[in-house]
């Protein structure tokens, strides 16, 4: 016969974690985001959760393009990125378009980039032949004002984009051009995180880029690549590029006039054509912004918030803003 320890009256009886309900997941329609996922009761620990619950945070990331992580106490960097590691093993530390934060070689500031001026849509690295496919932002310090992080659905858009426009872009793919040049955008250093020529011509050779050094020590690299992509987990067409970064006509117009005065339009900083290599009109570049500003959703930055995004399901941008403010990043799940 086994015998039973009893449990003395008045004490505390011990809780399987998993048997309580300890976060609400809010989900939103497949074409709305982000869905929210909040704390039930105080102290629950993200980083412990997620571990637990990754298949869960998948399925919800596939239906709603991007998830809000908030409630959950993370008053530093570095509790972002446990809680990071957590959601997604698999972060990125090979980034070379943004500086890293603090002394972690996985987690990135965000963009620098004038407070007035708002970075406009794009999916992350789409214009390379390689990409991560989630992204994660947090926010350490949100501003006095403004400042959001505007998410779109790329697979609203596909719906929303004039089909002559949509069919252009779909059959012609695009081609984007990047000068890298010392003090008009970071340098080929480093973004291919070696000063080694030998090797930034092997890694422009396997992502299918063709390369030109120019003077003072410069170079220009010209990716082909799709404008309209299929999510390989759902098969779903989507609107992926970053246009919006690299067209001229999205340029503050001084800047732009004053730039197109300096270069030739090979030469410009950054430009994007359709993939045969006729220029992308001012009017159809007009038309894809208004239609992601039409579709956007946007909510203001609290203290310890976490966006997750899927990064071919949904486009994201920042508004300007007033006061401090400081977002981190991560990435995953990059192709090797």
């Amino acid at each position: 016969m086994q015998s039973s320890k009893r449990i003395p009256r008045g004490a505390r009886r011990p809780v399987e974690l998993s048997s309580l309900n300890l976060v609400a997941i809010s989900a939103n329609g497949p074409e709305v985001a982000p869905a929210l996922i909040q704390p039930t009761i105080p102290d629950v620990d993200l980083a412990s959760w997620a571990a637990g619950n990754r298949d869960r945070i998948d399925i919800e990331l596939l239906q709603s393009g991007a998830l809000l992580f908030r409630g959950f106490e993370l008053p530093t960097v570095a509790d972002f990125e446990r809680a990071a590691a957590a959601i997604d093993p698999s972060l990125y530390g090979g980034y070379g378009d943004l500086p890293r934060e603090g002394a972690s070689d996985k987690i990135y500031e965000s963009t620098p980039y004038p407070a007035d001026q708002p970075i406009l849509f794009h999916n992350e690295s789409s214009h390379l032949s390689k990409w991560p496919m989630r992204i994660m932002f947090y926010c350490s310090i949100p501003p006095h004002q403004g400042g959001e992080t505007p998410l779109v659905d790329c697979r609203e858009i596909c719906r929303r984009l004039d089909p002559d426009v949509f069919a252009r872009f779909r059959e012609k793919g695009l081609r984007y051009i990047r000068n890298f040049s010392r003090g008009l955008d970071v340098s080929w250093q480093q973004f291919f995180q070696t000063d080694d020529r030998t090797k930034v011509e092997t890694a422009c050779r396997d992502g299918g880029m063709a390369l030109e050094w120019t003077h003072s020590d410069g170079l220009r690299i010209s990716q082909p690549a799709v404008a309209v992509a299929n999510h390989p987990a759902t098969g779903e067409e989507l609107f992926f590029n970053q246009i919006q970064l690299h067209h001229p006509y999205f340029l503050q117009a001084a800047v732009r006039e004053s730039l197109q005065s300096l270069f030739a339009p090979e030469e410009l900083p950054r430009n994007v054509l359709y993939g045969d290599g006729t220029p992308i009109e001012d009017a159809v570049a007009r038309h894809v912004l208004d239609v992601y500003w039409e579709t956007s959703v946007a909510s203001p930055w609290q203290q310890g918030d976490i966006i997750m995004v899927d990064n071919m399901l949904t486009a994201h941008a920042r508004n300007p803003f007033v006061g401090p403010r400081k977002i981190a990043v991560a990435m995953a799940q990059v192709p090797e």
